[in-house]
């Protein structure tokens, strides 16, 4: 089973209709107790990062991403659910993020309108071959939706695997083991989006 956290907020049943689709075992989950046995995790998430950080900690399943995140399982984070890894956003300064991903998430530059809400070109980073782009040959191309992105440190800026150009480099995907995370949305993709998720059922499957 995947489990797509549920917790109340922005149109998280796309994640999971997406995943049905490619035939999945997916399932909506709105409790930490449901997360346990899954074999991997889906953490979507639209709109504001405060009021999403606020939602998650108000649904407890703040501890069922520390948990699976920790345990090594098969953990996508999409969007402002891929925002929320990070330790915090300048969108909303006094909310923590969960701090699993070193970095801030900060606004993009203000040279390009904002918010970047096109499809746009995703390059695999330099020297890397991560597994959510190997279904591709050529640099594919995928949704998005946003105003702030995370600017990765650390291990997270070692664990870049794709970036797009918008006003300049924004990061547009981290794979960090079985961490994945992508500011676009692979569930409304197309086919581009529906082969990247394919690649991460495959991982919860192995």
């Amino acid at each position: 089973m995947i489990a797509v956290l549920d917790y109340g907020i922005g149109n998280l049943r796309s994640a999971h209709k997406a995943l049905v689709h490619l035939g999945a075992p997916a399932r909506l989950v709105t409790t930490p107790e449901e997360v346990e046995g899954a074999a991997g995790v889906v953490l979507p998430g639209v709109g504001d990062f405060g009021a999403c950080a606020a939602a998650m900690r108000r649904s407890g399943l703040d501890a069922a991403v520390r948990h699976a995140v920790g345990s090594g399982r098969p953990f996508l984070g999409v969007c402002v659910g891929f925002q929320l890894l990070f330790e915090g956003s300048e969108e909303s300064p006094a909310t923590p993020g969960l701090g699993l991903l070193e970095g801030v998430v900060r606004r993009l530059d203000g040279r390009e309108k904002l918010p970047q809400m096109q499809w746009n070109e995703v390059v695999v980073a330099p020297g890397t071959s991560p597994a959510m782009f190997r279904p591709f040959a050529s640099p594919p191309w995928f949704y998005f939706v946003h105003s702030y992105a995370p600017v990765p440190e650390g291990r997270a800026a070692a664990a870049v695997a794709g970036t797009c150009e918008y006003g300049g480099e924004v990061v547009a995907a981290i794979e960090d083991g079985m961490l994945w995370g992508t500011q676009f949305h692979p569930e409304k993709s197309g086919r581009a989006g529906l082969a990247l998720l394919a690649a991460f059922v495959a991982a919860c499957g192995a």
